[in-house]
């Protein structure tokens, strides 16, 4: 499995600032145990990043670092980025400035 994720990984590059990210599942319970059903579950907000650019470029013709990296756990705007499709799988690309915020751990 992680020899696919791979594959995948090398196959979307984003450019610039953007950040490819894999949305992580809605709650399916709330905190008080209730099961959601698919129609009032709210689109992902939490996503982990898979794929990062090589940074914006300046007007000096130097690359900014980005502040994210391959394996966090960030927060998105609910209606943030572009929502692409690779080999079957959903992703969203975002710009960094896009991202709220890193879940630490």
């Amino acid at each position: 499995m992680a020899k696919a994720d791979k594959q995948q990984q090398l196959t979307l590059k984003p450019l610039d600032d953007r950040v490819v990210l894999e949305p992580l599942e809605a709650e399916e319970k709330t905190s008080g145990g209730i099961l959601l059903p698919d129609a009032a579950k709210q689109k992902p907000q939490q996503a982990k990043v898979v794929a990062v650019g090589p940074g914006k470029l300046t007007d000096g013709g130097t690359r900014t670092a980005l502040a994210v990296k391959v394996g966090d756990t960030v927060l998105f705007g609910k209606y943030s980025g572009s929502d692409v499709e690779v080999n079957g799988k959903e992703y969203k690309i975002v710009r960094e400035s896009e991202i709220l915020g890193k879940i630490g751990k």
